[in-house]
């Protein structure tokens, strides 16, 4: 997909959108709405028209060097690689992608860990409201006996400390 510029006000034009102007000698002019095509036909400057990017470029209003128009450059000048950078490149890709593998199964893992301890939680709560059923109405008397004397002894002690 490529974004072309508007040859009036610079904006950018998506596949789709905007008017095409072709001249005589096979010039393409695109432009991004039918603004910039009638200042075209009237042969308007676009650095002297103000709500350009020429225009706010050329009064100063804009930043001249700017980063983010060095991205906007066609660069045509091919890119010299040397054999060791290449290699050096090629083997960081690679550490790159073990460290995501790496990351990724920690995720899954810490994941299925918390859903385990929520599955753990869930029966447990399950044991709790249907103890009834697991356990026999008379299992545990002598316990209950038991910690009710220490309970009355407790009380006992408390009042005649009182």
């Amino acid at each position: 997909m490529r974004i072309e510029k508007c040859f009036v006000c610079s904006s950018p034009i998506y596949p789709g959108h905007g008017i095409s102007f072709v001249r005589n000698d096979s010039k393409i002019f695109r432009f991004c709405r039918s603004k910039c095509h009638v200042a075209f036909k009237k042969k308007k400057n676009p650095r002297k028209t103000k709500w350009t990017k020429a225009f706010r470029k050329a009064a100063g209003k804009e930043l001249t060097v700017d980063p983010a128009l060095e991205f906007e450059k066609r660069r045509n000048a091919p890119v010299k690689y040397s054999k060791e950078l290449w290699t050096k490149t090629v083997e960081a890709m690679k550490r790159i992608e073990e460290i995501k593998k790496r990351r990724q199964a920690h995720y899954v893992a810490t994941r299925l860990k918390k859903g385990k301890e929520l599955r753990l939680a869930e029966d447990k709560r399950e044991i709790e409201k249907h103890i009834h059923l697991i356990k026999l109405p008379a299992a545990g008397l002598k316990k209950k006996k038991k910690m009710v004397e220490v309970v009355e002894e407790h009380d006992a002690e408390k009042m005649e400390e009182n």
